[in-house]
C-alpha cells in the first residue's frame, strides 16, 4: 500500500490498541517510511510492529511508543481538530519515558525522512496546547 499523503512505501502493521485515534478505530495501520504518516489501512498486518521504531533512529525503541509518535505527527496537522487526541498521545508517550516535543524535534531533522509535518512552524502552536 502506497502512503495517501505521499505516495511513499508503507508498513502495514497491528494498531495494538492505538487504532482509536484515527477514523473508524482500525485493526491494521499504514505507516510511511517517508514521511512517518498513519493512515488505517484495509489490508491484513504484515510488518512487525518493532519495525515502525527502525524507521530512524530518534523513534523509541517500544513499538507501541513509536507508533504513538507516528500517530502524533499525523494528528499534528490538525491541532484544532485533534487536540483531546494529541493531548492523551503526548500524555502516554510521555508516560513512556519519551519526551515528544525533542522526539519530534528530531525527527523533523533526520535526513532520512521527509516529514509532511512542518515541525518548526507547529512547535510553538503544540507547546501552547499542552500548557
Amino acid at each position: 500500500m502506497d502512503c495517501p499523503v505521499c505516495g511513499g512505501e508503507t508498513l502495514l502493521i497491528s494498531a495494538l490498541d492505538l487504532g482509536g485515534y484515527l477514523p473508524g478505530d482500525p485493526e491494521t495501520l499504514a505507516v510511511c517510511r517517508t514521511c512517518v504518516t498513519v493512515s488505517p489501512a484495509e489490508a491484513n498486518t504484515t510488518d512487525d510492529p518493532t519495525a515502525v521504531a527502525h524507521l530512524s533512529t530518534g523513534l523509541p525503541n517500544d513499538p507501541e511508543t513509536a507508533l504513538a509518535m507516528a500517530l502524533l505527527v499525523t494528528l499534528c496537522e490538525s491541532l484544532a481538530l485533534n487536540r483531546s487526541e494529541i493531548e492523551e498521545l503526548v500524555s502516554r508517550i510521555e508516560r513512556a519515558g519519551t519526551d515528544p516535543l525533542s522526539t519530534l524535534d528530531y525527527l523533523a531533522n533526520d535526513p532520512a525522512l521527509d516529514l509532511v509535518l512542518d515541525v518548526e512552524r507547529r512547535r510553538p502552536q503544540l507547546v501552547q496546547l499542552l500548557e
